[in-house]
């Protein structure tokens, strides 16, 4: 049973943003603010990259914890409502992604997934590691 109508829930749902998300551009704002020039969703590439460094062949993911099911996290859950479908559409997201990340290291770029909670919770932390790998 869900908490609001359908209407309502129809509204919520076509709010949600696929790319230029808040916590995306958070983390773009901080890299460039660190001298890392780059592009966003770049469409030659698999997957379309949220942030591509061309300089480092790097390609970074900014992934929504729900919408790629991080199980180390509260967000990344089943909901109860209507489960058998959210399973298989998190399961195929989950397989979209792992391809898209699998032909870009085919091609040698180099692929960081960055969380949402992670930008959220730990942004200092999770920029700190990020430049280390990208450097």
């Amino acid at each position: 049973m869900d908490i609001w109508t359908k209407e309502k829930r129809c509204e919520v749902m076509s709010r949600i943003r696929g790319k230029n998300t808040k916590p995306e551009m958070i983390l773009r704002s901080e890299l460039f603010r660190q001298g890392f020039r780059f592009r966003v969703h770049q469409k030659d590439l698999p997957g379309k990259p949220d942030i591509v460094l061309p300089k480092y062949q790097t390609a970074i993911f900014v992934h929504g914890c729900f919408w790629h099911y991080h199980k180390d996290c509260r967000e990344g859950r089943i909901p109860s409502t209507n489960s058998k479908f959210w399973k298989e559409k998190l399961q195929r997201n989950i397989s979209k992604d792992e391809t898209n990340i699998k032909a870009l290291r085919k091609h040698k770029w180099k692929v960081h997934v960055v969380w949402v909670c992670e930008i959220e919770k730990h942004l200092e932390r999770t920029l700190k590691k990020l430049t280390s790998k990208i450097k």
